[in-house]
């Protein structure tokens, strides 16, 4: 079954916010509020976006009710979600899959929202947008805005990667799936884990322990997750942490020893993850990636 892409969206067109995870700053969402307008998009926030529970924007209860409220309205084409953090898996079982097949809409994010977007794909052949959310909006570059407003409206994609020394060459096509190790790693099991099959995955991570990223890495290799790859994609890995005794490896030279047995192409420093440059890619959508010696690399959506 192939991959439900969404219609593009145009100037005039509703968006609507909603918060499936942690809870959020007013402020920074007024300055998201303004930018969106500003492309020429009309933009509503849910009915319990401020609302905190903890560390979560209300219930589960509420949060649910937002994201469906949205995908129910025949008026809103695209859904952002405002931020990560954790929760938005204690709600995905119970979204409106039905709903949201029916009237297919985008729904964008990272980080958390990976969740969100690798159950859609595995429970509904959804495309979705991995990208900036509202509460980054302040700190991106314009090429991260640029790019989700391009994702929304359906521009092609084009993309470069500066040459690594753990880069492997190669050209791959295939559907750009993943995001969020950690995330990806604890859907294991479920019936939201990816089938990667063919598939280029994208990797990537924050604020984690390098024995954890070993940890994790491992557990993707020993589930197949890593085997039939058509390709793979490592974006940020950001402020990675260290015992008092080293792993003895950083994040990159952990992935590229894993993935040593296999020869699939393999590109990393793409600019999508916790990075003020995170550039919005589509998620479950065919792309091109070539990978070059002296050269950089070239990702294509199509």
């Amino acid at each position: 079954m192939s991959v439900i892409i969404p219609k593009n969206l145009a100037k005039g067109d509703l968006i609507q916010i909603v918060s499936t995870a942690r809870f959020v700053d007013r402020k920074l969402i007024d300055l998201a509020l303004e930018k969106l307008t500003a492309f020429g998009f009309r933009v509503e926030v849910g009915k319990n976006l401020y609302k905190q529970q903890n560390q979560f924007a209300g219930s589960d209860a509420e949060r649910l009710e937002d994201i469906d409220a949205a995908i129910r309205n025949p008026e809103c084409r695209a859904i952002l979600c405002a931020r990560g953090g954790y929760g938005s898996v204690r709600i995905i079982d119970s979204i409106d899959l039905e709903a949201l097949k029916k009237d297919p809409k985008w729904i964008a994010g990272y980080s958390d929202i990976t969740a969100i977007l690798n159950h859609l794909y595995m429970n509904a052949r959804l495309a979705g947008i991995h990208s900036t959310m509202p509460v980054d909006f302040h700190k991106n570059t314009p090429e991260s805005l640029e790019t989700l407003v391009g994702a929304l409206t359906g521009k092609e994609l084009f993309y470069t990667a500066p040459t690594y020394k753990f880069n492997r060459t190669g050209a791959a096509e295939g559907e750009m799936i993943g995001g969020n190790l950690s995330m990806l790693y604890s859907l294991q099991g479920s019936n939201s884990q990816l089938n990667t099959n063919g598939k280029i995955l994208f990797l990537e991570d924050l604020d984690e322990y390098l024995y954890h990223i070993d940890r994790m890495m491992m557990a993707l290799k020993r589930s197949g997750m890593l085997e039939n790859l058509a390709g793979l994609i490592i974006g940020g890995m950001s402020d990675m942490n260290d015992n008092k005794i080293p792993f003895g490896k950083t994040a990159q030279e952990i992935i590229s020893e894993h993935i040593a047995e296999y020869d699939f192409p393999v590109c990393f420093n793409f600019p999508s993850g916790h990075l003020d440059d995170n550039r919005a890619w589509i998620h479950g959508k065919k792309i091109r990636l070539i990978v070059k010696n002296d050269q950089p690399s070239e990702i294509v959506s199509f």
